[in-house]
């Protein structure tokens, strides 16, 4: 069952649609410019083309105290596939956690929007069908987390 639970990040980024739509597509930018905070992310497996699958985790910093994992303690893993892939204007992923814990479960799909704008690219990522285990202002804080990192790994 579809969950109405969405959040929606914007922001512009100083850098060509190409630029950003490349990040999205290549496992080690990927790893650099996702994780929210101090996590670090690792690529298990990585296909960057419509249909491609892909899986990840994020890592929790070792003196992290307030959050804990989806998958275990530290550990954030999550699988999905490109579901859909327009070059230079949007990136749908199809995202589901790792989790024993039911309030993690379904699939996600995050739908990145790249738009060109005065001084960059406007990137809009609108996130549906968030889990309940999810908090709405986590997934939005995150989101524009990764947005800033994005902008911070393009130099832009």
């Amino acid at each position: 069952m579809k969950s109405p639970r969405t959040t929606t990040v914007s922001r512009v980024i100083h850098a060509p649609p190409a630029a950003i739509y490349a990040a999205f597509l290549d496992a080690d930018a990927v790893a650099t410019w996702l994780p929210p905070g101090d996590m670090r992310g690792v690529v298990h497996a990585f296909e960057g083309r419509e249909g491609g699958a892909f899986s990840m985790s994020l890592i929790y910093a070792d003196d992290e105290s307030e959050m804990t994992g989806k998958t275990s303690e530290k550990t954030d893993r999550f699988s999905g596939r490109f579901a859909r892939l327009v070059p230079d204007t949007l990136v749908v992923w199809a995202t589901t956690f790792d989790s024993a814990d039911a309030d993690f479960a379904g699939e996600m799909i995050v739908s990145t929007h790249l738009l060109v704008a005065d001084h960059g690219t406007e990137v809009t990522m609108v996130t549906e069908n968030i889990p309940p285990g999810i908090r709405l202002e986590d997934n939005e804080m995150g989101c524009r987390e990764a947005l800033q990192q994005l902008a911070d790994y393009l130099g832009g």
